[in-house]
């Protein structure tokens, strides 16, 4: 797991190469910069529409635990206009440890942050969100639900970049909390640094969308931030907020 520091996390330690091929959904090959050729653990259940370019500079992490198959973890690619984040990890403890050290504004009045959080009988959300003190203006506890998002072209970030049921399913959760009262947030994180504005992706799952602006309707908040990578320093954190379209 990454380590934290006071605006975000610090990333293990990358070892730099090619991409060769990403395949079997889980897999991709890499030739690192000694000529070495290795096959790397892909931690993104998407698509990639967007970055996963074979030629591109890729950054891979190295695990040495002998019970693992894969001793390299993709992390990171460089596309065009942006370094792009594809572990699928990352988010959620970016959004986690954002919200403990005070950087969403919006979340203060709440003391303690919980991740996994079982709802209903079949589902879990992300994170959940509670108060000790009587200041908070917003009802005790607040849901959030994070999806990683890294398909953005020409400034527009979509979600998602692949049909997604659950997806769905997890905007219809958040709608029945919000009908019992309490605060729910769709939070999309853009995994990179080139998004000016976000909108689903009508284009490939338009019943997404549509849910989203149902729940949006029905009392879900959306927020959308972006990320800052620092290679040099090693470090990864929120940027900004991202305004929405629906």
């Amino acid at each position: 797991m990454q380590g934290i520091y006071s605006n975000g996390l610090i990333l293990p330690d990358l070892t730099p190469g090619k991409l060769i091929r990403r395949y079997k959904r889980f897999l991709s090959d890499v030739e690192l910069e000694n000529g070495e050729i290795v096959t790397a653990h892909c931690p993104n259940t998407g698509t990639m529409k967007a970055c996963s370019e074979p030629g591109r500079k890729v950054y891979l992490s190295l695990h040495d635990n002998p019970k693992r198959k894969y001793k390299y973890t993709w992390e990171i690619i460089e596309m065009p206009t942006s370094i792009v984040g594809v572990n699928t990890l990352i988010p959620n403890r970016l959004v986690y440890h954002s919200i403990k050290a005070g950087r969403i504004k919006t979340f203060d009045d709440y003391d303690e942050v919980r991740s996994e959080v079982k709802v209903g009988e079949k589902h879990r959300l992300d994170l959940m969100l509670s108060k000790n003190g009587p200041n908070s203006s917003y009802p005790d506890p607040c849901y959030i639900e994070i999806k990683n998002c890294s398909l953005v072209n020409e400034g527009i970030a979509c979600f998602p970049d692949a049909v997604t049921v659950r997806g769905r399913n997890h905007l219809i959760e958040l709608q029945r909390l919000a009908a019992s009262g309490f605060r729910t947030v769709m939070f999309f994180l853009v995994n990179r640094m080139d998004a000016k504005i976000f909108k689903p992706a009508d284009h490939i799952d338009p019943a997404y969308g549509k849910e989203l602006r149902k729940a949006y309707q029905n009392g879900v908040e959306i927020m959308v931030y972006d990320v800052e990578y620092d290679l040099k320093q090693g470090k990864v954190a929120l940027r900004n907020q991202i305004p929405f379209q629906l």
